[in-house]
C-alpha cells in the first residue's frame, strides 16, 4: 500500500500553499489517488524539497498574522498542552510498535529465504541477497518526508469536515472550533464557552480531548453518536467530523451584540479605523463581505466589516471622520449583523478580480483576508481605482499581500478601462466590485460579464 498524504499535509511538507498543489493537479503535473497524493508523486513534482524548506509557508503565516487581529492567545506557546502531546506520542508509539512488528516479520522472512537459497545451492543469488541485507540502508527522500510528517502529526492534528470536504489543522492549544475559524471555515457556533451547544459536531473517526468544562448537556442519542462541542475539545489524532457550515448569507441568523470601542486610528484625512470587541460569550458570526448596523450616541449607520470572519470578537470598520467625535474608547456600540450578500461564490472555483476605491475597500479587505485564511480560493488581481497620484490609504497593506502571495497582483490605476486591457475576456473570472456610485456606474458600462456589487441595504 503506497504512502498517501492529504493535499493540506502535502503542501505543508514541501513548504507551499494548498492552492499551489491544487494547481499542479489541475494542470496534470500531479496525479491523485482517492483525493490524496503518493509520497513518491509529491517528490517527483518537488524534487528539490528540503526538510526545512518552509519559506513559502512562513510567508503565508506572516501575512495571515498581519491580516487579522492579534489576540492574547497567539502569544502563547505554539505547542499543544502537555496532556495532548503525551496522548499523541502514545498514539504514535502504538503505530511504531505495529510498524516495527511488521518490519521484523519481513526481516525474518528474508532470512528464511536466504537460508533456503543456501540450502538449494544457488550461490550467486544467495550472495547477492546476503549483501543487500547487510548493507546499511540510506534514508531516502520519501522516508525523510515521512519522518517530517511524523513530527507534524505531533505538533498539529488534521481535521476533515464532512460533507463539505474542507480540512484544517489544529495547532498549539487551540480548540477545534478556534482552529476551524482561524482557517476560514464558517462552522456553526454561538457562545464559544460550552453553554449553547451550537458548535456540536459528530466525531466520525479519531480521538479528541476535553480542554474546558461545558454546561451543555448531550442527549443519550447524541452521546451514542459521539457528539462533542468543538469549542470545548481539541484533537488528539487526525479527525473526521460531521459538522454544519454556512455557505450562504441565509445560513447565518441576524445577531444583536453590545460591543466596546477598543481602537480609534486615523487612516487618512477622510477615514478612521474603528475596532469593536464583542463579549467573550457572544462573538459575531458573519461571512466575509457582509456589513453591520452600528448604533452609538443617537447615531445609526451601516458599515461594511473590514476584518476576517476568522476573528469574530474583534471587528474592524473604516468610517468617515465625521463620526469620530461621537466615539471614545470603551464606549458601548450596539451592533446588528450580518447583512448583505456580497460574499464569495463558493460554488464557482474561478480566479477572482477585486475592484475598489477608497470607499469600497473595507468589504474587499474582508474578502481577501478570508481567502488568505482559507487557502482554498485563487486570488488573481486587485484593482484600486484612484483619481489622483496619491497612494490609496491601505496601499502598504496591499503591497504586503502581493509580497506574501504569488497568486495576487495589485494595480493602482486611474481608469477602469485598464481592467479590460489586461483581461479582454472576463468570462472565466469572478468579479467583485465595491466602491462609490461613480465606480460602479463606470464598471457597468465597461464590463460585460456578470459581477458582484457591494450594497448597503439595497443601495450602492
Amino acid at each position: 500500500m503506497p504512502q498517501l498524504l492529504s493535499l493540506s499535509r502535502a503542501a505543508r511538507l514541501v513548504g507551499v500553499t494548498r492552492s499551489k498543489i491544487q494547481k499542479k493537479i489541475q494542470n496534470g503535473e500531479l496525479s491523485t489517488f482517492e483525493g490524496k497524493l503518493q509520497v513518491t508523486e509529491l517528490l517527483r513534482a518537488y524534487p528539490e524539497t528540503q526538510i526545512d524548506d518552509t519559506h513559502m509557508l512562513e510567508r503565508v503565516k506572516q501575512i495571515k498574522a498581519a491580516a487579522t487581529f492579534t489576540s492574547s492567545r497567539e502569544h502563547e506557546s505554539a505547542l499543544p498542552s502537555q496532556d495532548v502531546l503525551i496522548a499523541r506520542l502514545i498514539k504514535l508509539g502504538k503505530e511504531l510498535v505495529e510498524v516495527k512488528s511488521a518490519f521484523n516479520r519481513q526481516s525474518e522472512l528474508l532470512d528464511t529465504i536466504n537460508n533456503k537459497l543456501a540450502e538449494f545451492g544457488d550461490d550467486s543469488l544467495h550472495q547477492w541477497l546476503s549483501t543487500e541485507i547487510q548493507r546499511s540502508p540510506k534514508l531516502e527522500p520519501a522516508a525523510q518526508l515521512l519522518a517530517n510528517d511524523t513530527v507534524l502529526r505531533i505538533i498539529a492534528a488534521q481535521v476533515k469536515v464532512i460533507p463539505s470536504g474542507h480540512d484544517f489543522f489544529v495547532e498549539g492549544k487551540d480548540s477545534i472550533l478556534e482552529a476551524a475559524l482561524r482557517a476560514g471555515l464558517a462552522v456553526n457556533y454561538g457562545c464559544e464557552n460550552g453553554n449553547c451547544g451550537a458548535c456540536k459536531a459528530r466525531i466520525v473517526s479519531g480521538e479528541v480531548q476535553t480542554i474546558r468544562n461545558h454546561d451543555y448537556v448531550f442527549t443519550d442519542l447524541e452521546k451514542q453518536m459521539n457528539y462533542q462541542l468543538l469549542c470545548s475539545c481539541t484533537a488528539i489524532t487526525d479527525l473526521t467530523i460531521e459538522a454544519a457550515e454556512a455557505h450562504n448569507p441565509e445560513d447565518i441568523p441576524l445577531q444583536q451584540v453590545d460591543t466596546k470601542v477598543k481602537k480609534l486610528e486615523q487612516l487618512n484625512e477622510d477615514l478612521f479605523l474603528l475596532r469593536l470587541q464583542t463579549p467573550r460569550t457572544k462573538t459575531l458570526r458573519f461571512l466575509a463581505g457582509q456589513y453591520a448596523t452600528l448604533q452609538f450616541d443617537n447615531t445609526e449607520i451601516q458599515a461594511f466589516i473590514a476584518s476576517c470572519p476568522c476573528d469574530g470578537r474583534n471587528l474592524e470598520f473604516h468610517l468617515s471622520c465625521k463620526f469620530k467625535k461621537n466615539l471614545k474608547l470603551n464606549q458601548i456600540v450596539k451592533l446588528e449583523a450580518p447583512h448583505g450578500d456580497f460574499v464569495l461564490q463558493e460554488d464557482l472555483k474561478r480566479p477572482a478580480l477585486f475592484i475598489t476605491d477608497d470607499k469600497g475597500f473595507p468589504p474587499i479587505k474582508s474578502l481577501i483576508e478570508h481567502v488568505i485564511a482559507s487557502d482554498n480560493e485563487t486570488i488573481n488581481h486587485l484593482y484600486w481605482i484612484t483619481n489622483d497620484e496619491t497612494e490609496p490609504y491601505q496601499h502598504n497593506l496591499c503591497r504586503s499581500w502581493v509580497d506574501a502571495l504569488d497568486d495576487l497582483k495589485y494595480t493602482r490605476t486611474q481608469t477602469i478601462n485598464q481592467i479590460v486591457t489586461d483581461y479582454p475576456d472576463l468570462s472565466n473570472f469572478e468579479v467583485y466590485i465595491a466602491g462609490s456610485d461613480d465606480l460602479i456606474s463606470a464598471a457597468a458600462k465597461v464590463l460585460t460579464n456578470k459581477y458582484h456589487i457591494a450594497k448597503l441595504r439595497g443601495e450602492k
